[in-house]
């Protein structure tokens, strides 16, 4: 399967980043700025014209949606229980714990066509609609509660929440943007792949996985283990589909999203950490997105 080599991309973005940093002029200070403006402009362009470029009919896609928010649901409270386990570092679970339930939207909407073709890209793009608030709102509530701030400011003023809530309030209401500006955001969204990955790999710190090794295991294991394993047991239970089938399993077998560094880095958390953590789900989600759809086929006996 050429599924894998979809990753390789973001792969050799991170790994650009880390060596313009570490290597040449570009350095630190420069990357701090990149941080911001992906945080603050490039993600949020991005989101909303995700959702809003693609109108959405849950109600008729309930199963399809279920079973995608009880997979985000899952991970967050695995990742969620983790902190409960002796000897975990707060700081490190309330950056890292994102990284069990958040995705690569990038990759899952290109995916998903080829998967599915157009109508795959419009499944995926409901169940990114539903995921990404969920997850993002999951993201920011440890960290702001390790930072000691205020969750519903934190909420009120993310920025990926609130380009989140607005595309879907958009979609919901049939609202659409003059072509200039929906021509215009979606440029300046596209930006953020490119950018947020190569920061990623800026703040990249090879060591840092080594300061919670058990907890960075955990977290991947949920990520790319559980969270996939539940997916082909919901769908085949469900009897979806074989088509929806394959677009709910690549979800939840999808690598770590590349903005959980720039979150953690914004909210003062452990960046480095966080950016071990992508860099390794990335890796893993090359090998395991072609593994969880051919358990798929094989468990579903074709």
């Amino acid at each position: 399967m050429h599924d894998a080599l979809l990753l390789l991309p973001d792969f050799l973005l991170i790994l650009c980043g880390f060596v313009l940093c570490r290597y040449t002029p570009l350095n630190r200070p420069l990357w701090d700025g990149v941080e911001r403006l992906v945080y603050v402009v490039l993600f949020p362009a991005l989101l909303f014209t995700s959702i809003v470029r693609h109108p959405l009919s849950p109600m008729s896609l309930l199963p399809l949606a279920g079973s995608s928010v009880a997979v985000v649901l899952c991970g967050v409270l695995l990742a969620f229980a983790l902190r409960l386990a002796p000897g975990v570092d707060t700081r490190l679970h309330a950056s890292g714990a994102q990284t069990a339930f958040r995705f690569n939207s990038y990759v899952a909407l290109a995916l998903s066509e080829r998967i599915a073709g157009t109508q795959g890209l419009a499944w995926m793009a409901l169940i990114v609609s539903l995921a990404v608030p969920l997850c993002n709102v999951a993201a920011v509530w440890p960290l702001a509660r390790h930072g000691g701030h205020g969750f519903a400011g934190q909420l009120l003023r993310n920025p990926l929440i609130l380009a989140t809530g607005a595309g879907l309030l958009c979609n919901l209401l049939g609202l659409r943007l003059p072509e200039i500006a929906s021509t215009t955001l979606s440029r300046i969204g596209a930006a953020a792949l490119p950018l947020g990955l190569m920061a990623v790999g800026a703040g990249l710190q090879f060591g840092a996985l080594r300061e919670g090794p058990k907890l960075a295991a955990a977290l991947l294991a949920i990520r790319h283990a559980a969270l996939p394993a539940l997916a082909i047991g919901l769908v085949l239970a469900l009897q979806m589909p074989p088509a929806q089938q394959a677009i709910v399993v690549a979800f939840a077998a999808m690598p770590t999203a590349s903005s959980a560094y720039v979150l953690a880095v914004r909210m003062g958390g452990h960046g480095g950490y966080v950016a071990g953590l992508v860099t390794v789900s990335t890796l893993l989600g090359m090998a395991g997105l072609p593994l969880a759809l051919a358990a798929l086929a094989l468990l579903r006996g074709g």
